[in-house]
């Protein structure tokens, strides 16, 4: 089964990402993925099922589910949630060297602990202040953001991580700095070998690695950053079709409706309907 890398683009206005889960409506999966983003699902009502690296966590109202950066992990809703994520990207605990292992990694745990009432309530509170944006917001949220990075560091961190954990999220993170190549070229037609040239590589090489830690091939992972801002650009924009396929470096229309397809079941210009339902 493929690893697929999921580039995380924060919102706007404020450094991290933050929205409502995008399988809230039930009979969704999420399967295998990674990110160098540290995520939270905060689950307020239903239930949630969590795979991470083959364990599997159940989510119940009230408890929220921590997943590391270089992770791999997928999701289950079955029936109708409400839960807000948030993902963190690392580099928000930069000049904060201090917190990182000896290894220089940090890492917090997935267990329930007390401070998980004290987390909801917070996380809650962002995201209604986020979406009722009034004035000051953006330094609300922030504030609030900080001590939500206070409460993962004094409560959660872990100090002392397995070896074999430091080892695999390196693997990945190699894999992650290549990919983070792409989503700043990802408009360029980028070869294999271009590619690998760029990064010291042979083709051959860098295609195990793809196959060997993510489970995929650098084509698909190109695909997903590229379908990662041309759902933007069609969810936030009323650009023609054929001009998001063009600006985000699919080659044709034909191309890009094959990928959408595979991800979201549904036509591109359904999907604008459906987030643009009166333009």
């Amino acid at each position: 089964m493929a690893y697929s890398h999921e580039i995380i683009l924060p919102n706007d206005d404020i450094p991290f990402k933050m929205f409502i889960f995008e399988g809230k409506d039930g009979n969704y999966v999420r399967k295998k993925h990674w990110h160098r983003s540290i995520e939270i699902f905060a689950l307020f009502e239903g239930e949630l099922e969590f795979y991470v690296d083959e364990a599997r966590y159940s989510l119940r109202p009230g408890e929220f589910m921590l997943v590391n950066s270089n992770e791999i992990h997928s999701i289950e809703a079955p029936n109708p949630n409400r839960t807000i994520v948030v993902q963190i990207p690392l580099h928000c605990f930069s000049g904060f060297e201090k917190y990182y292992t000896d290894e220089k990694f940090i890492y917090f745990s997935h267990s329930s602990r007390l401070q998980d009432e004290e987390v909801m309530h917070l996380l809650r509170d962002m995201y209604h202040t986020y979406h009722e944006k009034p004035c000051g917001y953006e330094l609300k949220v922030q504030g609030q953001f900080y001590m939500l990075l206070y409460i993962l560091v004094t409560k959660y961190r872990e100090t002392d991580v397995n070896e074999k954990v430091i080892q695999n999220s390196r693997k990945l993170d190699r894999l992650s700095q290549i990919t983070a190549y792409m989503e700043e070229n990802y408009r360029e037609d980028i070869s294999l070998e271009s590619l690998a040239e760029i990064f010291g590589y042979s083709a051959t090489y860098l295609s195990r690695m793809f196959r060997k830690y993510a489970k995929t091939n650098y084509k698909a992972c190109l695909d997903d950053i590229r379908l990662e801002h041309a759902v933007k650009d069609l969810a936030d924009t009323r650009l023609p079709i054929g001009e998001v396929v063009l600006r985000n470096g699919f080659p044709n229309s034909r191309a890009f409706v094959k990928v959408f397809k595979k991800r979201y079941g549904m036509l591109p210009k359904e999907y604008r309907r459906m987030m643009q339902p009166f333009s």
